[in-house]
């Protein structure tokens, strides 16, 4: 995480300015603003040369499907498990560098020219923490609304399941802020998530009661 200095809060206020003047015309990870659309671009070459496919989740995802409020610092990327390898040996000469994480903890690379994090979540792990592992796995980046070769945003229900699937207080926040920013959506999300895991329905109701009692008041 960033140090909280004088220039940091600077950059995120002037980020903050230039989504919100953008909102509507920012649709794709491609059309990110400053130095977090220079990330994009790099990875999608690294996707390009590979073939693969990613999906774009956490905080990005969040603001793109209408928690415009939402502002954060690293870009959390889905990759299928198979091509997680190969991925990291291009990214090393692509202008990355591969961290080296401990033992169980899920890949990390930075951008050298930005100094911008890319946390890889794998599909099949299991979100969650160690104490509460979620009932389910990621699944493949297809199944979220990634294509090959080109960084795309998960889909609204398949952002949710992610969510709920991490389950922390964040996360919930997060999924109140987008039940209240896509109301027309939300007989889909409760359809996909009764379909992934009754753990998920039963969470997601509890949350939608929070989203309609914070719209009342």
């Amino acid at each position: 995480m960033a140090a909280t200095t004088l220039d940091f809060l600077t950059q995120q206020l002037q980020l903050a300015d230039q989504l919100l003047a953008g909102r509507k015309a920012m649709f794709e990870p491609q059309d990110l603003p400053g130095r977090y659309g220079r990330v994009v671009q790099a990875l999608d070459r690294v996707l390009a040369t590979l073939n693969c496919p990613a999906a774009l989740a956490g905080g990005w995802a969040v603001w793109r499907h209408g928690y415009v409020g939402r502002v954060t610092q690293d870009i959390d990327i889905v990759l299928p498990a198979v091509r997680i390898d190969e991925f990291l040996r291009v990214a090393a000469v692509a202008g990355f560098d591969v961290l080296t994480v401990p033992a169980g903890i899920w890949p990390k690379v930075v951008h050298k020219d930005t100094g911008v994090q890319v946390d890889i979540l794998p599909e099949g792990e299991r979100p969650g923490t160690r104490m509460r592992p979620a009932p389910t796995t990621i699944p493949h980046p297809l199944q979220l609304g990634a294509m090959p070769g080109k960084l795309r945003y998960v889909s609204l229900p398949a952002l949710m399941e992610l969510k709920l699937a991490a389950a922390r207080a964040r996360d919930e926040g997060d999924i109140v802020e987008l039940l209240r920013a896509n109301p027309s959506e939300v007989a889909t999300i409760r359809t996909h998530v009764k379909g992934v895991h009754a753990d998920y329905a039963a969470a997601l109701a509890n949350l939608i009661q929070r989203a309609q009692e914070q719209d009342e008041t």
